[in-house]
């Protein structure tokens, strides 16, 4: 057993977690319950919406080979948003129990770091998992705060493109597409006409707003979080992002009404269904959803714009940022006592075969690296999402940044009434604005002085 490495934090940073969390998992579902015995391991991660049932297929061949090989059971346990998973994570610090293996989005590797509750990898580590060296090194990316310091074990790599109908640009006589957010605004326009709609959006979704935010406000060189631990989120550049991303469903008309509502497996449908000519903010995992669709044939993968709304070239200080730094990874907990018997179910899912499988059922692009190239190699179509993956930017690395990611959706989810009636004012963005940099200055103050 591993000697527990949880960092003290602060009173103040403790009564936060312990009121976020309440105790519970609220809205986690268990699979199937086990208590704390020692021959089964806890795993959480997040519910598929999409694919639920290839996901619970999945699930139960997984834990019949860990079962085969182990002799140890699997229990699933998931979450289904952005909070449950912050939560989640949360609870069990406090606690000092709970899942023995989390599956985490990449952003919230650092939030994970910060507790000081998951196992730091070194060589014995990685060894364990099959070695470090058989993962792309790019994957590594968001793993901890420096190549030495390390809990993420890449699970999978998801770089976010857009999905093109290429009949109904076409049909607009579109023969390039656009590399600015602006371009991609007046394309959109073009193939807007009855019921056809320029863009799926899901305004709605737990997860997507913000990278549409994030994405324009780096192309025009704001990263959210300064070199210096500083929050950026009242300025120019991202008031101008929430506006374009405002702007589409109400003053240019581009995305259908009913999307304020949507999540993101509605606007995918509406992209299916050959009404919808972009849909941004897409990654691999849609392209089961294509097969034997309206789609099928008809569609293919381009880059996310990289020069920000209102410029028609990226400024000095953009980035281009085709797209966050994305997929999962794998953390294993720190304050229990099965750290073997989670590297074995880790290693398990690491070798190339167990990830191709998992790119077929799912979508995502493997870490492993001989997978990654096979598939590069016998799927021509993802040459954009793989380039998207060599241009794509990491989150600020901060033990904040999840506060901060749900800071920046909630301004859009403050926002639906407003998008309802017709839109949002420049004042009503700006309050928002205001008192979204507040609390995310406020998490960054307080994970710097011990708290999480």
């Amino acid at each position: 057993m591993r000697t527990r490495r949880l960092k003290t934090r602060s009173v103040v940073g403790a009564v936060a977690v312990v009121a976020l969390a309440a105790l519970s998992l609220q809205g986690c579902a268990i699979v199937n319950g086990s208590g704390d015995d020692p021959n089964t391991l806890r795993v959480m991660m997040g519910a598929d919406t999409t694919y639920p049932k290839e996901r619970k297929q999945w699930q139960q061949e997984v834990a019949a080979e860990f079962q085969r090989t182990t002799g140890a059971k699997v229990q699933w346990e998931t979450y289904s948003s952005a909070q449950e998973e912050l939560t989640a994570i949360q609870t069990s610090v406090i606690s000092g129990q709970g899942p023995d293996v989390y599956a985490i989005g990449t952003t919230f590797t650092p939030t994970a770091y910060a507790t000081g509750a998951f196992v730091e990898m070194g060589p014995k580590e990685w060894d364990a998992v099959g070695g470090k060296d058989q993962f792309d090194p790019a994957s590594f990316g968001i793993s901890g705060p420096s190549a030495s310091k390390q809990i993420g074990i890449p699970l999978a790599s998801r770089p976010f493109v857009m999905a093109v109908n290429t009949e109904l640009l076409a049909k607009a006589g579109i023969t390039e597409m656009p590399t600015t957010w602006d371009q991609l605004t007046e394309d959109a326009k073009k193939t807007t006409e009855g019921d056809v709609h320029g863009l799926a959006i899901a305004y709605a979704d737990g997860f997507d707003p913000w990278k549409f935010i994030w994405g324009m406000a780096q192309n025009a060189g704001n990263t959210i979080v300064s070199k210096d631990g500083k929050a950026e989120i009242d300025g120019k550049a991202v008031e101008d992002a929430y506006r374009t991303y405002f702007d589409w469903i109400t003053k240019d008309g581009v995305v259908d009404k009913a999307a304020i509502g949507w999540n993101n497996a509605q606007a995918l449908a509406q992209f299916t269904e050959g009404k919808a000519a972009f849909f941004p903010m897409t990654t691999t995992t849609a392209i089961n959803s294509f097969t034997d669709t309206k789609v099928d044939g008809k569609y293919e993968f381009a880059l996310l714009p990289t020069v920000p709304p209102g410029a028609t070239s990226r400024p000095s200080d953009g980035i281009e940022a085709a797209s966050i730094l994305s997929g999962d990874n794998w953390v294993v907990a720190d304050y229990g006592t099965k750290q073997d018997l989670s590297f074995d179910f880790i290693k398990q899912l690491s070798t190339p075969q167990a990830q191709l499988e998992y790119y077929r059922l799912f979508g995502n692009l493997p870490t492993n690296a001989d997978a990654a190239a096979q598939l590069a190699a016998d799927n021509p179509q993802l040459a954009p999402i793989i380039q998207a993956g060599k241009l794509s930017k990491p989150t600020a690395f901060t033990g904040a940044w999840s506060d901060i990611q749900l800071a920046l959706v909630d301004v859009v989810v403050q926002s639906i009434p407003q998008l309802k009636s017709g839109g949002v004012s420049d004042d009503q963005l700006r309050q928002r604005l205001q008192a979204a940099q507040r609390d995310a200055q406020a998490t960054l103050n307080r994970q710097k002085n011990g708290g999480l």
